[in-house]
Order: structure tokens, then sequence, then C-alpha cells
């Protein structure tokens, strides 16, 4: 690294699966959350995977921390639509007045932390801090609930200050539908250095002519993009917007994550993921070029690994991640070895001598079965060496800690559980204990409602 950047490394905080991982088939358009709706689940296992891959990663040298789940059944928005009295009689009344309802409240959809926020880091900022913005996620009930919380949790962790910007989600609209980092990626020489924040959008919400999913909706607007990007103060020369490919969308490529992933320099995507491949490749190298960095575009053809497969195995839903050496370690579900196109394409690009050097494959199974990957579990957050030191260091994981965390889950976590579970007050009660106890091994404070 040169000497004029600054020393930042990249951290990855991942959500752990909360106590209430059910199998509900909440989130439309998302191809394995629908197949295995109704299914049990494993709320126990799915924390234990979630923290075997953050062990792994941390134990490779890479910088891990830890966003807890959130409160669920949150009863605070089944009492704001209207029902009454005990949390036992309020959970009853939700469950025979709509099913559906009562299991998207108690939906443990925040442990995927792409979407918690969208974060720019002090490089790219005007005024030297690193902006976190909230998402809104408006486009799902179950998902819209989450906002507040995860703004506490965010501020628990990165105290506003000299070092952080926070800002409230945006106006809880269609229109500025944010999915957060689901849809944004940076890329740089070095983690340290000046970076093009890439912004990728489904839809414009005031321009009808424009190309559009008709199977499933579009969730993330240009509008919401542009607003995060003001907010944060990016300089517009080294911020790039790309309309996704409105046919990946309906083939179940909810967000640009599921068909494309980047770290330093390299771009890694599946070669339809943008409506305009070719200009969007043209203005990141542009942008690349005034920081004096450049692109490495890898596009994986169709005629390698249909849509099918790279949606049903993740490819790109992967953790793209830069090593010491500066070569890029690719962190691949399990499911990415067990699809024989995806396998073959993965052992030829580890031997073309381009960027990605090596590749790991990691059991995540019940994250996967909700339609969630490696890249899903984590929020990516470059830190200057003053961030780091700003940062609250109670969520950074150490093997203390994950020994801590699993020990906590093995205590609180149920290992089966169904929609029908959902309407017992017992599990409300159990999770509501198990975050008491998180909250003060993070060294959090008060962020869940019922703290308050």
């Amino acid at each position: 690294m040169s000497g004029n950047h600054t020393t930042a490394v990249e951290a990855n905080f991942d959500g752990l699966p909360g106590p209430t991982h059910t199998y509900a088939g909440l989130s439309y358009g998302n191809v394995a959350s629908a197949a295995n709706a109704r299914t049990p689940a494993d709320p126990r296992a799915a924390a234990r995977q979630g923290l075997a891959k953050m062990r792994l990663l941390a134990g490779r040298g890479f910088v891990q921390g830890v966003l807890p789940p959130h409160e669920r059944p949150h009863l605070p928005t089944l009492r704001a639509l209207g029902f009454t009295g005990s949390d036992a009689a309020v959970l009853e009344a939700a469950w025979r007045a709509h099913p559906g309802l009562l299991a998207a409240c108690a939906s443990a959809s925040a442990m995927w932390t792409a979407n918690a926020a969208t974060v720019s880091p002090a490089p790219d900022t005007a005024d030297g801090r690193l902006h976190l913005t909230p998402a809104n996620l408006v486009a799902m009930p179950h998902r819209a609930i989450e906002a507040a919380v995860t703004a506490r949790v965010l501020r628990a962790v990165f105290p506003e200050g000299n070092r952080f910007a926070h800002h409230p989600p945006l106006p809880a609209h269609a229109a500025f539908g944010d999915e957060g980092a689901a849809n944004h990626t940076r890329l740089a020489a070095a983690h340290g250095a000046p970076g093009v924040e890439f912004f990728v959008y489904g839809r414009t919400a005031f321009d009808s002519g424009a190309p559009a999913p008709t199977r499933f909706p579009a969730r993330q607007t240009f509008e919401a993009s542009a607003a995060v990007a003001r907010r944060h103060g990016l300089i517009p020369a080294r911020t790039v917007f790309a309309r996704q490919n409105p046919a990946l969308i309906d083939a179940g490529a909810f967000h640009n994550d599921v068909v494309c992933v980047g770290s330093a320099g390299t771009l890694f995507f599946y070669e339809d993921a943008f409506a305009d491949t070719p200009g969007v490749l043209d203005a990141l190298r542009r942008a690349l070029a005034a920081v004096e960095a450049e692109l490495t575009a890898i596009a994986v053809p169709a005629a390698r690994v249909s849509v099918n497969s790279a949606i049903r195995s993740y490819l790109f839903n992967s953790q793209l991640l830069l090593r010491p050496d500066g070569g890029l370690l690719l962190v691949l579900p399990a499911e990415a070895r067990e699809d024989p196109a995806v396998r073959a394409y993965v052992e030829d690009l580890l031997s073309s001598g381009g960027p990605i050097r090596e590749a790991l494959h990691v059991d995540l199974r019940q994250s996967m079965r909700n339609g969630g990957g490696p890249a899903c579990l984590r929020l990516r957050v470059v830190l200057t060496d003053a961030d780091r030191a700003a940062a609250n260091p109670a969520v950074f994981l150490d093997d203390a800690l994950a020994a801590r965390l699993e020990a906590w889950v093995d205590r609180h976590y149920r290992d089966r559980l169904t929609i029908d579970d959902l309407r017992d007050p017992g599990l409300a009660d159990e999770g509501r204990r198990a975050l008491d106890e998180l909250t003060g091994i993070l060294r959090l404070g008060p962020v869940y409602d019922f703290q308050q």
C-alpha cells in the first residue's frame, strides 16, 4: 500500500440468526424462501452455522464483527395493528386473525445484515467520516419493521461523533425503497484508498417507461440509491449507478448480490447482471481511473453456468475477501460445490491465474433454505485505524467471544421450530431473556423495545 493511503481494514459484521428462525415463505421473489415455506427449521443450527463461518474467517485473520438478532415476535407491531391484552392474548389473537401476519412479526430476517444499511467509509466521503444509512426495507412487511432497531444497534456499535455519521432511514415509501448493501459495493485499489461506490437499482420510481421486471418486484429504486449517495457526501465522479437486468430479477435475483460481488478492483458477476453491462463496465473503469485504480471484470458466461444454477447455488452471493498477499478469497455456500456446472467453473476460475486465488465452502444450509448465502449474512464496513479505535470493541469476534456466543446459543435456542410454534408466548419470553443477556455480552445497551 502506498504511503499516502490511510491504513484500513474491511470488517465483516455478520448477523446472528435469531431464536425465531423459521421458514415462512415471506419473501416474494426469493425462490429458496418460497420453496421451503412451512418446513421445520432449526434455529440453534442456524446460529451455530453462522458462528462457524465467523470463526473460520476470524481464524484466517479477517476482521469479523457480530450484530445481534432483533426481538421477535415483535409485540409492539402487533399492538400497533390493534391486538390488545397480555402478550399471550396478543399472540393468540394474531394467530387466529392471520397466521401469516404473526409469522411476519416473528421473522428472524434481520440475520441477513447485507440489508441492514449502506455504509460509505471515510476515504470516500466529503467530511472524512464513515456514513451509515439504515435501509427502510419497505418492499416486505416483515423487513420494514427492522429499521428502528437496526439504527439503534448501529449507533451502539459505531458511536456518533468525529468518526461516524448516522442518517435516518429514507422515507418509508415505495418510491424510496432501499435494501441496503445488498445493492451496493465498493471498489478500490486498497481498503484505505479512495474508492468507487457502485449502486445497483431495479427500477426508477418516476419513470414509468423504463424496463422493469414483470414477475417479481424490483425492490431497490434509483431514487433511494441517489439519496443515500447525496447524504453520504460521495463524489459524483467516483459514484456509479446501474440498473439491474429485469429478466434476472424475474428469475429470482431479488437483490444485486445474488448475481454480483466485488472487492478491491475486481467485479465478479453474471454476464447479464445489468441492463447495459458494457456501459456499466465503462463507467466503473472511468471512475476507478480517477482514483488511480483499474477494474478487473470477471463475467461468468451463461454458456458455463445457467441462471438457475447461479441463483440456486448462490455462486455470486459469496464473500470476496482481500487476503494480505493481494489475492482474493471466495467464500461460497456448500451448495456451490454440489452443482456440477458451478463446481467446474470455480475450479477453472482458481486455475486461471486471475485475482481470485482461493475458494472456501461453508455450510449455511439453514440460511440458504431461506434464500440467504454468505454475502447476505454480512455487512461490509471499511474501518480506518481511528474508526476501529472508536468502535465498540465488544462486537469484534475472537475465540473467547465465539465460545461465549456458542454457549449462549446452546442455552437459549430451540433445535426445532415450525410456524405453529410462533404463537407460543414461551417463545417470546425465551427470546427476550436471550437478547437481554446478549446485549450485556456485546455491550450494546438497551437497543430493544422491551428494554426501553
